[in-house]
């Protein structure tokens, strides 16, 4: 009877969204004075919907921004072509993810190539030092 339970409320399971991104980007953002830089940053106001998914696993599908996966254990995907990324062109930063990776990549991964990294949700509205989206425990999947 657990079983089932937990079964049917999705405990565990992958939180597949049918567009990630589209949540990710009703992610409001402030602007307030960083006293320790002393400089203005964008907060981050996170939607209750994306609150619920905080911890669960999910699912992200993305351009691969150009970094050293291979020395790395990180990746990070965007929304958009290296081109138009939150880095390099006008986007926000709702239109990027950081995944920490288990594993490094058993391939290259080449710029702008399409990948999906599956791991678990962090949202964070207060280290500037760190993305806004953030997958832990993440592995590359396709």
């Amino acid at each position: 009877m657990v079983f089932f339970l937990a079964f049917s409320l999705g405990l565990g399971a992958t939180v597949k969204s049918p567009d990630i991104w589209a949540l990710l980007s009703k992610t409001r953002f402030v602007e307030k004075l960083n006293r320790e830089y002393g400089m203005y940053f964008l907060y981050p106001i996170f939607p209750d919907e994306l609150k619920a998914m905080e911890g669960k696993t999910v699912e992200v599908t993305g351009f691969y921004i150009p970094l050293d996966v291979s020395t790395s254990d990180f990746a990070v995907l965007s929304k958009f072509p290296n081109a138009e990324c939150f880095f390099c062109g006008g986007a926000g930063p709702e239109s990027i993810v950081v995944a920490y990776l288990k594993n490094k990549p058993s391939k290259r991964i080449k710029v702008d190539e399409i990948i999906t990294i599956k791991g678990t949700l962090k949202l964070n509205d207060t280290d500037i030092d760190e993305l806004n989206f953030i997958l832990l425990d993440s592995e590359i999947i396709n």
